[in-house]
């Protein structure tokens, strides 16, 4: 019930209640009134009744129409219903259908692929059948076969019936496919046994046609093992007989004379020689020359008797020209059978022991020939430099098979160069110093030192070639000069002979060795310490006086003596010009090299120089107006001044 009516009631029962109104008469009176009302009410319905029937009539004609309209609407739905399921079945047709398709494609491309791939065409049987193997098209079809009969191979395990239809096709073709292939190879295998035939002719034809052995590999075993064992049988033989007949042309050029036990450092040379004797010159023994060459001429062209016209070639050449022939053969040999035969590296290596051991034994055999009578240690240090180079050229190319070959030949040569140089040494230590002629000049034995050391030194690679003994020989050689300097009476001389070949050995070392090495620095330590011995001695005749006054003075002796002082002024300033002519004409005589006279002079003068400084110090005042000018004995010094 409505607020609002609910307090209107209670404001009505509370007057009632004030006014003492009696309910029952109050009820009765309500009800006539609802009845008045009802009464009127129905008067007016009564009225309006035509009005009603029209507004029932309307009612009805409008649920009518609602009800057709919601049977359509429900059609209408199901309809749609329908053409949804119809859409959907569509559309699970149509995958179904596409589905089918690209299985029934995929199907016919697997079988076109499949037919192509066993189909035998007739072009495929006339070019296997009819051309060469060199034809173009022999090779191209020969890869189509290949991979066909591969293919059938392969439906072998699958179990695919078809293939039955083909098998014997391609066994006959495969069959007359390695008997041409057989009967080719082994026709270029059979040139190489002509005398007269280049070997790498056939060799290039046969890494031409490499794929027809592949093919030969894959699909007759027993003929590729065939063609192997005639192609290592054939080709060491060739090579044998190639490095054999070389090695003998070569050696009718070699020099007659060679070096003997007798061409050691402290042996000298014999006096005669017979008149037609041929001589490689005793000197390059211990000089190098123009020997060093074959350092640069490593990938040179060999050696070629009968069109180079060449004679007298030393052995390094001759080694020089062999092993450039061998890295040349045997690079190209490997990488051929790595390629023609398909092999991995630790097969190709027993492969290449196979066909190149036999000459490597030959080669090995006659460098060993030479070195157990080598006594030129120039030669062997050069073979050895060469061997090293090779070595290198061969890890470079990427051929690792002739690594134990170096190790052999390097181990052979340096085993000799060691005892080669150990007699040097002991040549040295034996020889008797009382042959010696007590000559200024450097003796024979320090330019055969310097000759051999400065080859060894600056040819060598990294100047690492046997420097234990090279500093042994070394040592010796100082000592052997100091022992040669003894024979002198007067300590001048000794100190003429020392510089004399202390220079001579510095000069040559220096010429040619471009880095500093231990013999540079030892001989230039002696030579500079000898240097200034021998302008102290020098001086000491002519100003003995005036630095025996400043050496005392400098040690605190006492030189108060005004005589004394006096004397020595009056007598430098009398004779230093004089002196020093003497000096220019003692000095330079004395030294065949000019350049080391003209040094030593200037040393002395600078010597002179700096003990004139010494004396005017330490004399007395009154006495240094006795002195001349220093630089009135700076002009006349640079008179005596060279262009050396």
């Amino acid at each position: 019930m409505d607020k609002k009516f609910i307090e209107l009631d209670d404001n009505v029962l509370d007057q009632i209640l004030k006014s003492e109104t009696d309910l029952r008469n109050y009820s009765q009176q309500v009800e006539s009134d609802l009845k008045h009302y009802e009464n009127l009410d129905v008067e007016k319905y009564i009225k309006s009744g035509d009005q009603i029937v029209t507004l029932h009539k309307h009612l009805n004609h409008c649920e009518n129409v609602l009800e057709h309209t919601e049977s359509v609407l429900y059609t209408f739905q199901e309809e749609l219903q329908n053409i949804t399921n119809e859409i959907t079945r569509l559309q699970q047709r149509s995958i179904f259908m596409a589905q089918q398709l690209c299985n029934r494609q995929s199907v016919k491309g697997l079988m076109h692929q499949f037919i192509e791939d066993v189909i035998v065409s007739e072009t495929l049987i006339s070019v296997i059948t009819t051309c060469s193997v060199t034809d173009e098209k022999f090779s191209t079809h020969l890869s189509v076969l290949n991979y066909k009969i591969l293919f059938v191979d392969e439906q072998n395990f699958k179990d695919v019936k078809s293939q039955n239809d083909v098998k014997d096709v391609y066994e006959k073709l495969k069959i007359t496919a390695t008997s041409k292939i057989r009967h080719f190879i082994m026709e270029q295998i059979n040139k190489f046994k002509k005398p007269t035939t280049n070997y790498h002719i056939p060799q290039n034809t046969l890494f031409e046609y490499k794929f027809l052995f592949e093919f030969l590999l894959n699909h007759d075993s027993i003929s590729a093992q065939e063609i192997y064992n005639d192609y290592v049988d054939t080709l060491s033989k060739v090579y044998f007989t190639y490095f054999k007949s070389y090695l003998t042309y070569l050696q009718k050029l070699q020099f007659e004379e060679a070096a003997t036990k007798d061409d050691l450092l402290a042996v000298e040379d014999p006096t005669s020689r017979t008149l037609f004797q041929k001589s490689m010159k005793k000197n390059t023994v211990f000089t190098i020359g123009n020997r060093a060459t074959v350092l640069n001429e490593i990938d040179n062209s060999i050696i070629i008797p009968h069109q180079n016209n060449v004679t007298n070639l030393s052995f390094e050449a001759i080694f020089r020209s062999v092993q450039y022939a061998l890295v040349d053969n045997a690079c190209r040999e490997y990488k051929f059978d790595c390629e023609f035969f398909k092999v991995d590296q630790p097969t190709a290596q027993g492969l290449f022991s196979k066909i190149m051991g036999k000459t490597l034994t030959l080669l090995i055999k006659h460098l060993e020939h030479f070195v157990e009578n080598c006594y030129d240690a120039l030669a062997l240090f050069l073979c050895g430099q060469l061997s090293m180079r090779y070595q290198a050229l061969c890890q470079n190319r990427l051929v690792p098979v002739l690594a134990q070959y170096w190790d052999t030949i390097l181990a052979m040569i340096g085993t000799r160069f060691r005892f080669i140089l150990e007699r040097h040494i002991q040549s040295v230590k034996d020889y008797d110093i009382s042959k010696f002629n007590k000559e200024k000049k450097p003796h024979f034995i320090v330019r055969r030192y310097a000759e051999l050391v400065s080859a060894i030194v600056s040819f060598s690679e990294n100047n690492k070639c046997e420097p234990e003994l090279i500093c042994s020989l070394t040592e010796e050689v100082l000592g052997f000069v100091l022992r040669l300097a003894t024979m002198f009476r007067t300590r001048k001389d000794r100190l003429i002979f020392l510089i004399n070949n202390y220079d001579l050995v510095l000069r040559i070392l220096m010429e040619r060795v471009r880095d500093s090495s231990f013999e540079v620095d030892r001989f230039k330590e002696e030579l500079s310490a000898r240097s200034k011995d021998y302008v102290d001695e020098v001086l000491q005749v002519y100003f003995g006086g005036m630095m025996k006054f400043v050496t005392d003075a400098e040690n605190g002796q006492d030189i108060d003596s005004d005589s004394r002082q006096l004397g020595l002024a009056k007598t430098f300033t009398s004779t230093w010009k004089m002196s020093l002519e003497e000096i220019n004409k003692e000095i330079l005589p004395s030294f065949p090299n000019l350049t080391t006279g003209a040094s030593l002079l200037q040393l002395a003068f600078s010597q002179l120089i700096d003990y004139y400084h010494r004396f005017q110090k330490a004399l007395l005042a009154s006495n240094k107006a006795q002195l001349p000018n220093i630089h009135v004995i700076m002009i006349e010094i640079k008179k005596y001044k060279t262009n050396y």
